[in-house]
């Protein structure tokens, strides 16, 4: 694995640790905001439960280098599942962390995907995928 994958990994690791924290403290109202509908009832806990995850995904990029294949499809996975939230904060029209028009809410839409890319290039996970399947 090259030097810029993991900058890029631990950086991945560090931002999701950072925003982990900032579910469980200074930002969870605003997180609570992009909880979709359905799940509004249990806003807290979403966010709460999320910002657990979050940490641990972080601080798993950035110190368990034996399983970074395994935490980056995790990671990946993880971004799949919040995307619903950053549907929703869209398509209802939720105004939080200053994304308080359409436009604003579209474009994190576009970058959602990036996050995934990042996740597995930054991991090799998806090299390592196309490398099993080349195996088979």
């Amino acid at each position: 694995m090259n030097l810029l994958k993991k900058a890029f990994q631990v950086l991945l690791g560090a931002l999701l640790a950072y925003s982990g924290v900032g579910h469980l403290t200074t930002n969870r109202l605003e997180f609570q905001a992009q909880v979709p509908s359905l799940l509004q009832p249990h806003a807290d806990l979403v966010v709460l439960v999320s910002g657990v995850v979050e940490i641990a995904l972080g601080v798993g990029l950035i110190v368990l280098w034996k399983y970074r294949v395994q935490i980056g499809w995790a990671t990946a996975v993880f971004f799949v599942a919040v995307f619903w939230g950053n549907i929703s904060q869209y398509v209802n029209g939720v105004d939080a962390f200053g994304l308080n028009s359409d436009i604003a809410r579209a474009v994190r839409l576009v970058f959602q995907p990036l996050l995934v890319v990042w996740a597995l290039w930054s991991t090799g996970a998806w090299r390592s995928y196309h490398s099993r399947g080349a195996r088979n």
